[in-house]
């Protein structure tokens, strides 16, 4: 199985905001939505950066409330990891857990194309298990 895969069952919508957004407008867009974290793009609509819940504590454990009023490019991930639609399911599963983050956004030919959380990784891994034992107990009892 391979990230396109997922995306074909979540779709490839992905909540953005720009580096300019103020970190208080990325965390109400975060709680809108229910999600864990928000692809930052640049002006151009390219990827500038990553910014998750946890980088929105962190920043205001270390800097105080008043960091809610900067960009949100002040406390974003720039360097951040990100895989194909033709990825395997096991490889960003690996990745996402050897460099412990849980969201990877798709991107083809520069362009965001979904995003994908280990939720989504682990859900797939158990349908594929789920479908393995089915068909294990389908051969076992025609045997």
């Amino acid at each position: 199985m391979n990230v396109n895969t997922i995306l074909n069952v979540k779709g490839g919508d992905v909540v953005t905001v720009s580096t300019s957004t103020p970190i208080l407008e990325v965390t109400k867009t975060l709680a809108k939505f229910g999600i864990g974290s928000i692809v930052v793009t640049k002006e151009d609509g390219t990827l500038a950066g990553i910014v998750s819940e946890r980088d929105v504590v962190r920043a205001i454990a270390h800097m105080g409330v008043d960091v809610t009023n900067e960009p949100v490019s002040e406390i974003m991930t720039e360097n951040i990891v990100t895989c194909d639609r033709n990825d395997s399911v096991d490889k960003i599963m690996g990745i996402m857990t050897s460099k412990r983050f849980r969201h990877m956004p798709v991107v083809e030919e520069g362009k965001l194309k979904g995003i994908v959380s280990i939720g989504d990784v682990v859900q797939q891994r158990i349908a594929e298990a789920e479908l393995e034992a089915n068909a294990m107990r389908s051969y076992i009892a025609t045997g």
